[in-house]
């Protein structure tokens, strides 16, 4: 099961003058990793997680890095290490804010890395862990559109594994473009990013889709 992760650009308006330490660190560190420097961008989150301790985005996106960067490891010991680092990460963040949707989808994209790595060794046990992580963050917010993408992307890798219609779960997808635009984005460093991740699906559903779906 392949994933494609986009990292979305992060751009705040604030007054430079105004920023606290805290907006100060998290921009540098998004920066930091448009840049490519993921081992200093996870330290630097993990630096202000040291600081912020009421405050779960840091750690969340220091777990989130070492998830996205295991996507092209191709040794399984550094797989196990950079993901044992990510789940530490995400239940620092978990323990500050329990049962948030937008970590437990990251805790599902860590067992896709697993799963793709080595579909074989990881797909029996943590595809059924996964299909409970995504149900249980679409009970608590069904109405989240990075769920609701989450889950059909997952959801759609299963139907073509077994040969079955995608086309519900493209379904899925359009509802949570639409969820994106009309979210409102009031939180600075929040994860809002996944529409053009979206629109991209979408667009792949139209083309794969039969006419007889």
């Amino acid at each position: 099961m392949k994933t494609i992760i986009l990292i979305a650009t992060f751009i705040f308006t604030l007054n430079l003058t105004a920023q606290t330490p805290y907006e100060k660190g998290m921009g540098n560190a998004f920066e930091i990793w448009e840049q490519g420097k993921n081992i200093e961008a996870i330290q630097m989150f993990e630096r202000i997680a040291s600081v912020e301790t009421d405050n779960w985005l840091p750690s969340y996106y220091a777990g989130l890095i070492e998830i996205i960067g295991s996507f092209t490891v191709k040794d399984e010991a550094l797989l196990t290490t950079k993901l044992t680092r990510a789940k530490a990460f995400l239940d620092t963040a978990s323990s500050i804010s329990e049962d948030n949707p937008e970590i437990l989808v990251s805790y599902a994209l860590l067992n896709t890395a697993y799963i793709a790595f080595d579909g074989q060794k990881y797909g029996m046990t943590l595809s059924g862990e996964n299909n409970g992580i995504y149900n249980k963050a679409e009970t608590i917010a069904p109405n989240n559109p990075r769920v609701l993408l989450s889950k059909a992307e997952w959801d759609m890798g299963s139907a073509k594994f077994f040969g079955q219609s995608i086309t519900p779960f493209c379904e899925d997808v359009d509802r949570a473009i639409v969820l994106f635009k009309e979210e409102k984005q009031t939180i600075p460093f929040y994860p809002y990013n996944g529409l053009d991740r979206a629109v991209e699906i979408s667009a792949n559903c139209k083309k794969e889709i039969s006419p007889k779906e």
